[in-house]
């Protein structure tokens, strides 16, 4: 009788708990998905395109957002199945511990972010931390988020580079005509824009750059 008292006093202490981690991982799970995914990469390569275009409004930023999190789930969903099945499936059914749910599920993440950094910004990070791993497997996750975080974004920006010089080019193309004829006090982008558009729209642009973000990783 002691002993089963004594067992329900746990589970009713360890419900609590239970409670606020679910809390707690929920509250981190934006920047979990954020700085963890490929989130980043496609966000900052969308968001280029539109100021490469001339349009820093349109499309919104929602629809910019919302565009980027369809494509990382539909990049990162071997990721997620993975996670499900080794780690919440099992934690559902009470199979694991927190601290063992919580490392299965770290795991198909690390692999990603592994795979896509650089062993250069692992070494940078690992420096900063005062810190070095035998193994990029054995790179704390703290240090390995920064390096993928940074490896991403020069990604991003060397993909950005590369779809801006046909805008750019068309904007010069149009300043040297309207100066050629003397048209002054007319303003390029009114002319250039849409041009841009046009010619985004005959090469199915966001198809375009969706599939190339797409599969630039790796």
């Amino acid at each position: 009788m002691s002993a089963a008292l004594t067992l329900a006093n746990h589970a009713h202490a360890a419900l609590p708990l239970d409670v606020l981690a679910a809390l707690t991982l929920l509250g981190v799970a934006p920047f979990i998905l954020v700085m963890s995914t490929s989130f980043v990469r496609i966000v900052v390569v969308l968001s280029l395109v539109r100021s490469a275009i001339g349009a820093p409004a349109l499309p919104p930023n929602t629809v910019l957002t919302g565009l980027a999190l369809v494509l990382t789930i539909v990049l990162m969903s071997p990721t997620f199945q993975r996670i499900s099945h080794q780690a919440i499936e099992p934690y559902g059914k009470g199979r694991l511990t927190q601290s063992q749910f919580l490392d299965r599920a770290a795991r198909p993440l690390r692999e990603f972010m592994l795979h896509q950094a650089k062993l250069a910004d692992i070494a940078l990070f690992e420096r900063v931390a005062h810190r070095s791993a035998e193994r990029p497997a054995d790179v704390p996750t703290y240090v390995l988020v920064p390096a993928f975080v940074v490896g991403e974004l020069r990604a991003a920006f060397a993909i950005g580079f590369a779809l801006y010089l046909p805008f750019v080019a068309i904007d010069l193309a149009v300043a040297s005509i309207l100066m050629g004829l003397g048209m002054f006090m007319l303003s390029p982008p009114v002319i250039s824009l849409p041009i841009k558009l046009l010619l985004f729209i005959m090469v199915d642009g966001w198809a375009l750059v969706c599939g190339g973000v797409v599969t630039s990783f790796r």
